[in-house]
């Protein structure tokens, strides 16, 4: 497929009965940058990410993961956070790149970690947005709750549940407009068999460090689950972070403060993934 001047290739992948979707931008000799969304999002989430990375020279893929956006229907094979790092990887390896960043927000967050977990010579780098860490051991009373989240859901009047969750994403207009428009094309059970997979994300492994570049952050006014409350340990775990919490943000905090978030991405691809060949390790 030939590319359009804008260097935008379009890739869709044929996988376990899902038509996998994933957008590659900008020039395929720069570092690959891998942006993966959260759970009820979709490759949009990163539009104001894009052009500051395609000015900066990376190259960028943004992709929708199994059961949102486009990439539908979910498909037979059982939707876990391993299954779509699998799937990530295939579309990155689809793409022709060897080594690349990834930076994923909430679900895209765990999906993020599965990849540097799994396939630590792939990843250069690795950053974090509104997420908690699946390799650290967790109360028994905190995994009950979160298990049992998937029957209160249930339950839960599903417009009242998708009205709650919008506000709780971000505090600026547009962006919860863009929140609500990308929920209402799930279904009810589309969501629950998506948020099991986020109950089931937790596989303690208390030796484990995250020894890549990382960047973790999120919004000051993230209210969701305990993310703030354990952001600073988990910085602190993990030799090579770097902790940034994004000012005037809740849990989508790249787009509720993108010029911030931007900054604090640029700078910590400069050091880590540079664009000058000459400069990299």
């Amino acid at each position: 497929m030939a590319s359009p001047p804008d260097q935008t290739r379009v890739i869709v992948k044929e996988r376990s009965g899902c038509a996998l979707h994933a957008w590659v931008h900008g020039p395929g000799n720069a570092p690959l940058v891998v942006l993966t969304h959260g759970a009820t999002m979709d490759h949009r989430m990163f539009d104001s990410q894009l052009p500051p990375l395609l000015a900066a020279g990376y190259q960028v893929m943004t992709v929708d993961l199994r059961g949102h956006g486009h990439s539908r229907p979910l498909g037979g094979a059982p939707l876990s956070v391993p299954a779509l790092a699998e799937d990530v990887l295939a579309l990155i390896d689809e793409a022709g790149a060897d080594r690349f960043v990834v930076i994923g927000q909430s679900l895209g967050g765990y999906v993020a970690q599965d990849l540097v977990l799994r396939y630590p010579h792939r990843v250069i780098a690795l950053g974090v947005i509104g997420s908690t860490a699946t390799t650290t051991p967790i109360s028994r009373l905190d995994a009950y709750l979160l298990r049992s989240s998937v029957t209160w859901f249930r339950f839960w009047p599903y417009k009242h549940l998708r009205k709650l969750m919008v506000t709780s994403l971000a505090h600026d207009e547009e962006v919860q407009a863009y929140a609500r428009e990308a929920m209402n094309t799930l279904t009810k059970e589309e969501f629950l068999t998506i948020w099991t997979a986020v109950t089931h994300v937790h596989q303690p492994l208390p030796e484990y460090r995250i020894e890549h570049p990382f960047l973790l952050t999120h919004g000051d006014q993230d209210r969701t689950g305990n993310i703030r409350a354990v952001a600073p340990a988990w910085a602190a775990r993990d030799p090579q972070s770097t902790y940034v919490v994004i000012p005037d943000a809740r849990h989508n905090a790249n787009q509720d403060n993108p010029d911030f978030y931007n900054r604090a991405l640029l700078n910590f691809l400069t050091q880590h993934a540079p664009t000058d060949p000459s400069q990299r390790k």
